[in-house]
């Protein structure tokens, strides 16, 4: 029986030594000459399994080291596709253009034109409407007024040829109209019979005086106003007739007080006109000004208005239009991100977009293009540039 148990427990201690060493503790070389073994079990049933030293694990891991920056570049690969997309949308490499694709670049600029359609009054710097005599009526009757209730679509310029006047300047003057653009359908409006100003007489005015200023005969001024006697009152109000607003106040009232589009420091590398296309050299009009800066620099609307288009096209890249009113547009080019949408109500200086290069581009800048009743106007005059 001794022996049977004898002969059993060494069998055992075989079976577990060989389990131990070659599925769990693989042989590293001699390890009895450099470890000192575990012990397990009793101390009649002990097996002594080796320590296994750090160095000689790394050694036998070794072997596969290679996968790990095979992983690596596995797990960076959607990364990096992302990440040379984005640059791709915004530094759009130069376009290398057939002599047939200049006809293209025509035909979008053309199509730009018919977007930025005249929405609103042809008038002169003056105020003069179209196709109206500028030369004032003479003055015969006392002024009359007329109450009006602005209907949906009309403007100030279409209102003041409907009632027979010339000037915008005497509905705006008249109604004491900061911004034509804040005008609304709905709004009650005073028509004079003919065109001219109001004047509040301040103190130490006279007839005299009034009559020199505006450079009316004192005599009309009696007759406009129905007036019995030369003597005023401070704060009396009196219609000068023929008069109107000088420019600098016109373009207050009509909401043409332009912002620069770029906050940041530009520079200017193309004005509007007739240029040395970049990439081709052939000559053709450039409609706007470009304004390098560097990309992500912010672009803000240089007056209120809706936005009429924002998308993007092979010439601009990504563009927006927007529309101001009273026949003005504007067309921001080349952006990296666009901000606004189509649709949208913008107020001047509000973010719209981003500087890019995308598009028929040689770097990133903003180009800027301003159209008045679908004609292209240099933003440079507006701007002050």
């Amino acid at each position: 029986m001794e022996i049977i148990s004898y002969v059993g427990a060494s069998r055992a201690k075989k079976t577990r030594a060989s389990f131990f060493s070659k599925v769990i503790f693989p042989k590293f070389g001699n390890f009895k000459k450099r470890t000192r073994p575990y012990e397990f079990g009793s101390a009649a049933n002990a097996v002594s399994l080796p320590k296994i030293h750090p160095l000689l694990i790394l050694k036998k891991l070794g072997k596969y080291f290679w996968t790990v920056p095979l992983f690596v570049t596995i797990a960076l690969v959607p990364y990096a596709v992302n990440k040379a997309f984005s640059m791709m949308q915004t530094k759009t490499n130069p376009l290398v253009l057939k002599n047939e694709k200049i006809d293209e670049m025509a035909f979008l600029q053309e199509a730009m034109s018919r977007l930025a359609l005249s929405t609103g009054d042809d008038v002169d710097a003056d105020g003069n409407v179209a196709g109206s005599d500028v030369s004032l009526s003479l003055f015969q009757d006392k002024v009359t007024y007329k109450d009006y209730v602005v209907k949906s679509g009309e403007t100030i310029g279409g209102i003041t040829s409907r009632f027979g006047l010339k000037n915008i300047s005497t509905i705006i003057a008249v109604n004491e109209i900061e911004n034509v653009r804040q005008v609304f359908s709905g709004q009650k409006l005073v028509i004079p019979s003919c065109d001219g100003l109001l004047h509040v007489v301040a103190q130490g005015d006279s007839l005299a005086s009034i009559s020199a200023k505006y450079s009316v005969a004192w005599e009309d001024l009696l007759d406009a106003n129905d007036l019995d006697s030369t003597e005023l009152v401070a704060g009396q109000k009196i219609f000068i007739p023929g008069a109107k607003l000088s420019r600098d106040a016109l373009r207050k009232a009509m909401g043409e007080t332009w912002a620069t589009p770029l906050k940041s420091k530009w520079r200017l590398t193309s004005k509007c006109g007739w240029r040395a296309d970049p990439f081709t050299g052939v000559k053709q009009y450039h409609p706007g000004m470009d304004m390098a800066c560097p990309t992500g620099t912010p672009i803000y609307a240089t007056m209120g208005g809706k936005v009429l288009a924002s998308g993007v096209s092979r010439i601009y890249g990504n563009y927006i239009i927007i529309d101001h009113g009273n026949g003005y547009q504007t067309l921001y080019g080349h952006m990296s991100k666009r901000i606004s949408v189509a649709g949208e109500q913008v107020s001047q200086n509000q973010k719209i977009g981003l500087v890019g290069s995308t598009g028929y581009s040689t770097g990133p800048h903003l180009h800027f293009t301003v159209y008045k009743n679908g004609k292209v106007v240099d933003p440079q005059t507006l701007l002050g540039k």
